[in-house]
């Protein structure tokens, strides 16, 4: 098998700096970088490093404009080929307001005027619409309270949201999929989405990488599946989140498709007959994390519902996948 994915394309969207300080987020251009870094490494997830197959938003260029155009970009791709495997991943603030609404927070938002300046959730799931791919892979990891590795009940914990507005992860339900196409959240309800102590990761990125490396495969597995990262997601992210925090944080995941393959499973070769090595992985994360925080590789730039909260298997149409 190749070890370079030629009709897979990614949008990767961390909105890190907001023109009003109180809902800037570094730690999601960490995360961005971070999956970036590892989807473009021909030996494990073998996406191509490239502006026709990867673009990434951050701080100032992640504004509601630039992100519309990315989806749009996505679009042209994908009605360019027809064997297109999508992968989205936002990372950053999210809110409801009294009337059910629900808001991205892009760079540019005024927390005095969040309705006219955020991006709907209803215009960004319109534009996913139009995405005529049949392998779509969309992640939002929309609940990031503020002052998130430490105590819950920390002075910096506070909503950085006006009166009215509820910070919350992404409705179930508010992103129509449709077939082909997955939803991930990272939280559900009022949860927040939580950052490890090291201020590096968040919690859900950190097991999102090492499902990319393989951590629910089986030996001569050699791609990795929907369902690889959700058996994975639904069991770590938990457990991690109340041994770190003390705190709930269960993923949610949508979906209305067949299982398909996200990327490659190291570079295409697949794994050992001994299987997913936890150590190895381990270091690989730290080693891009490492990379990410010294500024090394940074760009400037419903049919079925699941809510899991313990491990177990997922099935897919006629696919099933075990961790």
């Amino acid at each position: 098998m190749s070890n370079i994915l030629s009709h897979n394309y990614a949008l990767l969207i961390g909105v890190g700096e907001c023109e009003e300080p109180k809902l800037s987020l570094p730690t999601t251009v960490k995360d961005i970088q971070a999956v970036k870094t590892l989807l473009t490494n021909e030996k494990l997830c073998g996406y191509i490093d490239s502006d026709q197959h990867l673009r990434l938003l951050s701080n100032t260029i992640a504004t509601s404009a630039n992100i519309l155009d990315g989806l749009n970009w996505l679009k042209q791709q994908a009605e360019n080929d027809p064997e297109a495997t999508i992968f989205i991943y936002y990372s950053g603030h999210g809110c409801l307001d009294a009337s059910g609404d629900y808001y991205l927070i892009p760079h540019e938002t005024d927390r005095a005027g969040i309705a006219d300046t955020a991006l709907p959730a209803t215009t960004f799931n319109t534009a996913l619409q139009q995405i005529p791919a049949k392998q779509l892979l969309v992640i939002i990891d929309s609940c990031h309270a503020q002052g998130m590795a430490s105590s819950k009940e920390g002075a910096n914990n506070r909503s950085p949201l006006p009166k009215g507005f509820t910070q919350t992860a992404l409705p179930k339900n508010i992103i129509q999929q449709g077939t082909g196409k997955v939803v991930f959240t990272s939280s559900t309800g009022n949860q927040s989405s939580w950052v490890r102590p090291d201020g590096k990761m968040s919690v859900y990125t950190y097991h999102l990488l090492e499902a990319l490396q393989g951590a629910a495969n089986q030996p001569g597995d050699k791609v990795v599946k929907v369902s690889h990262l959700m058996n994975y997601l639904s069991k770590t992210v938990p457990e991690t989140a109340w041994e770190l925090c003390k705190a709930e944080q269960t993923p949610f995941f949508d979906f209305a498709t067949e299982d398909f393959a996200v990327a490659l499973l190291c570079g295409g070769k697949g794994l050992a007959t001994a299987g997913w090595d936890k150590q190895q992985a381990e270091e690989k994360i730290q080693g891009i994390s490492n990379q990410v925080n010294s500024g090394v590789g940074i760009v400037g730039d419903r049919n079925i519902g699941i809510n899991i909260g313990t491990a177990g298997n997922i099935t897919f149409g006629h696919l099933s996948s075990g961790s």
